[in-house]
């Protein structure tokens, strides 16, 4: 590629955005998060799931039984955890969770039980 007389072909942009792309991609930015499964083991459905964590929350209005929702979110902030659902009896249920801290990342799951819910985390801090 020649820049002084000469236009720039297009082919020649192309390729060095293609580079430029490439460098930004392989820099290292790393976006940190967590990877979530919430599975009921129960024999009926749940209702009106919720997962409290630091500075927001998620849910879904029904988890079938034998089901799992599958969520991914970004700590931010320092808190706890809990999970909330409604079961086939109209019984509503809280348990409380591991603490999370900003910048946390890996996986974290809910099992809901017959009346309760199991937690299991592999998170690691950066």
């Amino acid at each position: 590629m020649r820049l002084c007389g000469s236009r720039l072909r297009v082919k020649d942009v192309v390729g060095y955005w293609a580079v430029a792309v490439s460098v930004v991609a392989l820099s290292g930015c790393h976006s940190h998060y967590v990877s979530m499964d919430v599975r009921n083991e129960t024999a009926k459905a749940v209702t009106l799931v919720e997962v409290d964590y630091p500075s927001a929350s998620f849910g879904v209005d029904t988890l079938a039984a034998g089901g799992t929702y599958h969520y991914r979110f970004k700590i931010l902030g320092d808190g706890p955890t809990k999970i909330l659902w409604t079961d086939a009896a109209e019984q509503q249920h809280t348990v409380a969770g591991p603490a999370l801290k900003e910048g946390q990342e890996g996986t974290l799951s809910a099992t809901i039980n017959a009346g309760t819910a199991t937690w299991q985390s592999d998170l690691k801090t950066n």
